[in-house]
């Protein structure tokens, strides 16, 4: 069985429950998720909150700023912080999306890499160069996107190009994969079958919201939905049992709910621990 740098459910931490967390922390949750560049410069109370928590628990970090397919140069001053404070929090894992997210200054959203030869080099040169710089392997995420201009790939090989000509892990997003199954028109479980096993690092599970039947869109602001739940079992399934994480990012419930979802990847795993893994070609 591979060995994962963390292991069970997870949930990303939101600073509104970090006191809760602090004081009384659930058992159903294996594994915490912060966005570094939310955290990085935090110092007073919120500050030693955090670090109580990361001297605990098991933590690991997505980021939102690093464009690796960005044309701006790669930030090594951010990667040059960012290492530090893996370091202090001692951050299990580093992970970023597998996109763009501006130019000189950021657009505060997640835009699509061309799905090119030339993107699939140029992206994982600076994956490589991001590294080499943290001294860590990192793992990219599939992103949900709207649009593939220039698109040269289907999605599922240039995400696979990039994973091996860059030498690095998998953040596998199964919402991302639903959502574009639907807006593009492509059979999910093909997709996942696709994946390369020994690459996922761990997974992230979230709810989106539906504009129309044939149009959804990534919010994260909703809870995860049984489409979703049987393509993570699915997955199970493929591949074996692997670290699996809640995000909530708007619209956050009681603590008590996003719980109960925590609770619902863990009773899939245990349920799929006990049977052999389906192998696929």
């Amino acid at each position: 069985m591979k060995n994962f740098a963390i292991q069970g459910a997870g949930l990303g931490l939101r600073r509104a429950f970090i006191g809760p967390l602090t004081e009384h922390p659930p058992e159903s949750v294996d594994f915490y998720e912060i966005a570094p560049e939310n955290w990085t410069r935090i110092g007073g109370k919120l500050g030693k909150q955090l670090r109580t928590l990361t001297e605990r628990f098991p933590f690991v970090c997505h980021g939102l700023s690093l464009s690796l397919g960005g044309p701006a140069p790669l930030d090594e001053e951010f990667l040059t912080e960012l290492k530090t404070f893996l370091n202090r929090h001692h951050i299990r894992l580093y992970s970023e999306h597998l996109s763009y997210c501006g130019d000189d200054g950021h657009l505060y959203d997640l835009m699509p890499i061309p799905f090119t030869e030339e993107a699939v080099k140029y992206t994982a040169e600076r994956i490589i160069r991001t590294q080499e710089i943290l001294e860590r392997r990192i793992a990219i995420e599939n992103i949900s996107y709207y649009a593939a201009p220039g698109k040269e790939l289907e999605e599922i090989d240039f995400l696979n190009a990039v994973l091996e000509e860059a030498d690095c892990d998998l953040l596998l997003d199964i919402n991302n994969i639903y959502v574009n199954s639907v807006n593009h028109g492509y059979d999910a479980e093909a997709f996942l079958s696709a994946i390369p096993a020994h690459r996922i690092a761990y997974a992230h599970v979230a709810g989106h919201y539906v504009e129309a039947v044939d149009f959804l869109v990534d919010t994260h602001g909703a809870t995860v939905i049984d489409p979703v739940w049987r393509l993570l079992s699915m997955a199970y399934e493929k591949f074996g049992v692997f670290p699996t994480l809640l995000e909530r990012d708007f619209n956050i419930p009681p603590l008590s709910e996003l719980l109960s979802e925590v609770q619902r990847i863990r009773a899939l795993q245990t349920a799929a621990s006990s049977q052999p893994v389906r192998r696929y070609g």
